[in-house]
């Protein structure tokens, strides 16, 4: 299926024990061929402090887990955390890559497709 087709439809995330569940609903199926990424951007209401939580999909298998922080560090996390059927991709961050960050921080969720912005500022429905 064409990543044209895999459009996110719904987004959420919710807070389980010390687990930040994210739920990406897709128009679609996972593409099949070419890199796909699924991901999150929290930052502070002023944008000084930002991270972007991702999964990324090659050939429609998870290769990657993964957030990036404003700082310049960079975690990986092993793929068991990250499940996907059809057209639905559910991934297990550690809480903590978004402790820290206040009450009233902006999340919205984003797609890309062979490494061209997809989809950005897709609302995120929270649950924290």
């Amino acid at each position: 299926m064409s990543s044209h087709n895999a459009l996110l439809k719904h987004v959420s995330i919710a807070a389980k024990d010390s687990t930040l569940v994210a739920t990406f609903d897709i128009d679609g199926n996972i593409p099949g061929q070419g890199a796909y990424v699924v991901g999150l951007v929290a930052a502070t209401p002023d944008h000084s402090h930002q991270r972007r939580m991702g999964i990324e999909f090659m050939n429609g298998e998870a290769v990657s887990f993964y957030c990036f922080s404003h700082d310049g560090t960079e975690e990986n996390f092993d793929l068991k955390g990250v499940e996907h059927s059809g057209n639905t991709i559910t991934g297990h961050f550690p809480l903590t890559t978004v402790l820290g960050l206040p009450k009233g921080h902006l999340m919205t969720a984003f797609s890309d497709a062979d490494g061209r912005d997809y989809q950005s500022n897709v609302p995120v429905e929270e649950a924290l």
